[in-house]
């Protein structure tokens, strides 16, 4: 008995360990290798469901060739679906084939008795076919075989659709099924103690409510919180990091932990929790979503320390470790143990953590250093959360090894911060960006590009002025469906370091309270264009058909997306000199793009200004001076306006 094969089955994430991803509506491609030996023709279908449900969804595979089939899967829902391909030997089509032949060839004719047994069997799903059944039990000669072989082809669709006929080779595997915001979002970090609009006073969850109408106005999705709990006293950080902290100086929000509470508190110079919930309220009334930072660690002033000692290091004298990092020393933060004995205790604590903020409204955390924790509790804790919302969202701050990053991701961190901050020049980008969008990992890993965070201050961004930050917002937000920045630093062009060399910044707002006067900031209006044009143009929204096209200049970076279900295409080109004017020729593939040959107009989405375009080759200025990037969106060719 002919028994088929399955084959290089994609997407799969280490033979089916971990679930790709996907998001609700996302049409993706199944793919598999389904075979058998000799001559046999094969059937594929993939078949899924969400987890637990008892129906199935049955898609038969298109042959791509070469014994590769093809399926569509759309999601409908979010959490895990459970997708299986199969694979039969096709007795039908083998018969109908040699059948075939035979005729053509003038063979002895093929059993008529071994087609009507097939057909018949197929009948049982398709009634229409009794007829085709009886006739070929009848048939006495080619011309009646022929007849009959003629009259099955009239239901050749059906055949080719019906479900499997007995017992199929199954490959099993999951997808892990997001929401959008997962595959496309736009975060901006802010410290609430910095919101306040008097310079008087530092500020409180309330000027944080009334500053969501700005970051909302400049397109963003998710307003990202560092840690908004009581801070230690004890070993308290002071401006830049230093070591002596002196009577009002405000500390590091990731000392967490002081007599007012720890992890599920808010820290009372900040407001109360009821403070919290409006500003939930009131992000969600705006269309934006609050992430909280996950921070598991304590302050040594945190309950944690004094009721449960055991989940802490303990030096060999007894003490307690405090956090490093050679050369980084941080005596203002214990790590947690995860060897703890009472590693039961410590697990169901920090699961409340997560499950008290749900409970507020918190559906997206962005983790400090999950790359420090072991990876069963990320898999344990990320699994428990789902099984009670699967639409929450984790955002990995994991700036480690790639192999860990991508652990990480493979065990259902849903984004992650990346190495895009450190690519400076064309050909790193390009390679960067191309690994991300098409490479092995792009089936589960999903970067989250940020220019600047807290922690640093990129070298591309300290002496560059405007055109360095304009270049890299254009190339994280258009070169990614997930991007963030660190506000308001970033829209306030703020680039100096502590010392030369350094990529923290100067007066760290990490260990002081800080006053901006956004009546009017540098960049505002080419954030909120860049942003109003991912929310506008499905092409942006997505990395599976991100291409880079060639520019003979190596200042001058080009690429595009285009979205095939809408025809919408976007061409952006960034200058990487914030000094000096860059000039090239670009050549396009314009049958990648969806554009005819001919003349094309684009229009610039950063400023509106128009351009006619001729055939695959055209001249690019861009100057630093004037405008240090293109986003061009294809409106239509030129014979469409005569």
């Amino acid at each position: 008995m002919s028994v088929p094969v399955i084959e290089a089955v994609e997407p799969v994430v280490d033979g089916g360990r971990f679930p790709a991803k996907a998001t609700v509506g996302d049409s993706v491609a199944v793919r598999a290798d389904v075979f058998a030996h000799g001559h046999e023709l094969v059937r594929a279908f993939v078949r899924y469901r969400p987890s637990g449900a008892r129906r199935w969804t049955l898609v038969p595979m298109v042959p791509l060739g070469n014994d590769r089939f093809e399926a569509e899967v759309v999601p409908e829902q979010i959490g895990l679906l459970e997708v299986e391909v199969l694979g039969e030997v096709d007795r039908l089509a083998g018969w109908r084939r040699d059948a075939a032949r035979r005729a053509q060839v003038r063979f002895e004719p093929t059993d008529p008795a071994a087609g009507a047994a097939l057909v018949q069997q197929a009948a049982s799903k398709i009634p229409a076919l009794r007829p085709v059944a009886t006739a070929l039990r009848k048939a006495k000669d080619a011309a009646g075989i022929e007849a009959a072989l003629e009259a099955l082809s009239e239901h050749d669709e059906e055949i080719a659709s019906r479900p499997p006929d007995g017992d199929p080779v199954i490959f099993a595997q999951e997808l892990a099924v997001q929401r959008e915001l997962a595959a496309c979002s736009a975060w901006y970090e802010c410290f609430p103690r910095s919101t306040s609009p008097d310079p008087s006073r530092p500020g409180t969850l309330k000027d944080l409510e009334a500053h969501l109408s700005y970051v909302a106005d400049l397109g963003f999705d998710v307003c990202y919180l560092p840690p908004v709990h009581p801070i230690g006293t004890t070993a308290r950080k002071g401006p830049n990091n230093s070591s002596e902290a002196v009577p009002g100086d405000v500390g590091s929000p990731w000392a967490i932990g002081s007599p007012a509470g720890g992890h599920d508190a808010i820290a009372p110079e900040l407001g109360t929790i009821k403070d919290f919930d409006k500003v939930v309220a009131r992000a969600r009334r705006l269309g934006l979503e609050i992430a909280l930072d996950l921070a598991f660690q304590a302050s040594p002033d945190h309950p944690w320390v004094h009721d449960h000692p055991e989940w802490f290091a303990h030096r060999s004298d007894g003490s307690i470790a405090c956090a490093e990092n050679p050369p980084k020393r941080y005596e203002d933060v214990y790590p947690l143990d995860f060897d703890t004995a009472d590693g039961e205790g410590l697990y169901a604590a920090l699961l409340g953590v997560v499950r008290f903020w749900m409970s507020h409204g918190v559906r997206v955390f962005r983790v400090d250093n999950p790359h420090t924790k072991p990876f069963a509790f990320w898999e344990w804790l990320i699994g428990e959360v789902h099984a009670l919302d699967p639409g929450v969202i984790f955002l990995a701050e994991a700036f480690t090894r790639p192999k860990v990053m991508h652990r990480l991701a493979k065990l259902g961190f849903d984004q992650s911060y990346t190495y895009f901050t450190w690519r400076d020049n064309k050909w790193e980008l390009a390679d960067y960006l191309e690994e991300l969008a098409h490479g092995p990992g792009s089936t589960y890993f999903r970067g989250n590009l940020w220019p600047n965070t807290p922690d640093i201050l990129a070298r591309s961004l300290q002496h560059g002025g405007r055109p360095a930050f304009v270049a890299r917002l254009v190339l994280a937000a258009c070169g990614s469906s997930n991007y963030g920045i660190y506000g308001p630093m970033f829209e306030l062009l703020v680039d100096a370091p502590v010392a030369p060399g350094s990529e923290e910044y100067l007066n760290s707002e990490k260990y002081e309270v800080h006053h901006h006067d956004l009546s009017r900031t540098p960049l505002e209006e080419v954030l909120r264009r860049v942003n109003t044009a991912r929310r506008l143009h499905p092409a942006l929204r997505r990395n599976d058909s991100l291409r880079f096209h060639p520019v003979a200049n190596d200042f001058l970076l080009c690429w595009s997306k285009h979205d095939d279900q809408t025809g919408d295409t976007v061409l952006c080109l960034v200058n990487l000199d914030p000094d000096w004017p860059q000039s090239g020729f670009v050549e396009l593939d314009l049958a990648a793009l969806g554009i005819k040959e001919g003349s094309f107009v684009v229009r610039d989405l950063l400023d509106d200004s128009t351009y006619v375009w001729n055939g695959s080759r055209n001249f690019v200025l861009l100057d630093p001076a004037r405008n240090n990037a293109h986003v061009l969106v294809v409106e239509r060719s030129l014979e469409a306006m005569t």
